[in-house]
């Protein structure tokens, strides 16, 4: 039985939690996928997915290289939506929003524990700009590798920065064999506070 909205707890980040809590438990990959859209300056929208890092009172973080599609985008325009989907559970939360730079301390941080292959590939790829041949890629690799061995540091690329999609509404949808699914949009008002309305499916 679905709970009306007064019985859905008030702060959505909550809620957001215990769904999230329930994919890592039955998502067989990635319940961290979350598909991210933005839009140019003129509106013509783009939509890929990330993975999400962190989500807390201050929003959804994720990572990417500010020099991508999505880094364009996000500097000229940073209005966004996320929207995770959960096909093991038949559900699925989408969020919309502002996004802000995350502090670069708190970036430099999370760069340091990624795998070194990953930071070595954050220096190596030149992201959503043309790449001739993947030899390309390979010979920039090696470069790194020889500029930062393992058994170094790795700094954190200048372009390489965390997003936190503050959000202004979050929407839970419940899938039906009918189609008549249950859906609640909690809306954040000037105060602070959020509005929760059921949706028609």
């Amino acid at each position: 039985m679905v709970p009306e909205k007064d019985a859905l707890p008030q702060d959505p980040l909550d809620f957001f939690h215990k769904w999230y809590n329930e994919a890592q438990k039955s998502e067989p990959n990635d319940p961290d996928a979350m598909a991210l859209a933005t839009a140019s300056k003129a509106g013509m929208p783009r939509v890929r997915m990330v993975l999400l890092k962190q989500a807390d009172e201050r929003g959804f973080k994720f990572h990417s290289n500010e020099q991508s599609f999505k880094g364009l985008h996000l500097a000229e325009n940073p209005q966004a939506a996320l929207c995770f989907h959960w096909k093991s559970l038949r559900r699925q939360i989408c969020v919309e929003g502002i996004v802000e730079k995350a502090p670069d301390e708190e970036t430099d941080e999370y760069f340091a524990t990624r795998p070194y292959d990953r930071r070595i590939g954050a220096w190596a790829s030149q992201q959503s700009r043309p790449l001739e041949n993947r030899s390309i890629l390979d010979q920039k690799l090696d470069e790194y590798v020889k500029k930062y061995p393992e058994s170094g540091s790795v700094p954190r690329p200048p372009y390489w920065t965390g997003y936190i999609l503050k959000p202004r509404t979050i929407e839970f949808w419940w899938s039906h064999p009918d189609r008549l699914h249950d859906r609640f949009q909690y809306r954040k008002t000037g105060t602070g506070l959020w509005v929760i309305q059921r949706l028609y499916p």
